[in-house]
């Protein structure tokens, strides 16, 4: 069973994929990849990730999340509202039993993407519901933080959440081992491999909290060239080299590490 990757951050159901999914799933299943941990990012995508589990069953793990970032019209981004999860709120329920995590979900706090405290405090109130949801439902949650690292975790520590997978994690190592001490998981996708702070957080983390991802169709090797799944086999080389292990060292913990978070998952 774990012989193969787990991608656990991935945005397959995203529009870039809609022109040739069939050969960008060949090639996931080509490279190894054998589940894909599949988040959402607004309620007008909880269909479609549902729809590819279906199209996709045993590779498509489905989660369901609002991000703290909601898209407002030709690139623009506005912080979430509580608003937002009304519509949400009934489909977490409903499809209760099909999920793997929550997510994604998390806190944004660039300063122009989140430029008022009412913004802030609005991520925080929707980022706490989703959380409530995560644990009625016993599932783990899927995070996203941005120059919020911090009130993330600590946040996530305060709501009692025990599972949690901290993506693309930027933050300082000091932050980093916080999450570590909490039990909770840190992913790091391919662009990671150019970037020089990323290797020193890298060697602080126990291999024991490390997942692969891939964050495709963003944050792959080449910022102009979409990101596919099938280069998480660039995470797992970097961080096997950055730790002075062998890549298969690197992906058999971090496929184990996956399963034991998103235990649904391994049952697919």
């Amino acid at each position: 069973m774990e012989n193969g990757f787990v991608d656990c951050h991935c945005h397959i159901s995203a529009r870039e994929f809609e022109e040739d999914l069939e050969e960008v799933i060949q090639r996931t299943i080509e490279a190894g990849v054998q589940t894909l941990i599949a988040v959402t990012e607004e309620v007008g995508e909880f269909d479609r990730v549902l729809q590819l589990s279906d199209r996709y069953p045993g590779l498509v793990a489905p989660c369901l999340g609002l991000h703290p970032l909601q898209a407002c019209g030709n690139l623009e981004q506005r912080s979430v509202k509580p608003e937002d999860l009304e519509s949400a709120l009934p489909l977490f329920y409903k499809h209760r039993d099909r999920l793997v995590a929550v997510g994604e979900i998390g806190l944004d706090f660039t300063p122009w993407c989140a430029p008022t405290a009412q913004d802030r405090e609005d991520q925080l109130a929707v980022f706490i519901q989703q959380l409530h949801i995560a644990k009625e439902l016993d599932l783990p949650v899927n995070v996203h933080s941005r120059s919020a690292a911090q009130v993330t975790i600590a946040t996530m520590r305060e709501q009692g959440v025990s599972r949690a997978l901290l993506h693309n994690f930027a933050g300082r190592p000091s932050v980093a081992l916080e999450a570590v001490k909490a039990g909770y998981f840190l992913s790091f996708p391919p662009a990671i491999c150019t970037n020089q702070q990323r290797a020193k957080l890298i060697k602080q983390i126990p291999l024991e909290h490390i997942c692969l991802e891939t964050d495709s169709p963003a944050l792959g090797p080449d910022k102009q060239v979409r990101n596919e799944p099938r280069n998480i086999f660039m995470s797992c080389q970097y961080i096997a080299d950055v730790k002075g292990v062998s890549s298969q060292t690197v992906q058999q913990a971090t496929t184990n590490n996956a399963y034991r978070l998103f235990t649904r998952a391994r049952k697919m």
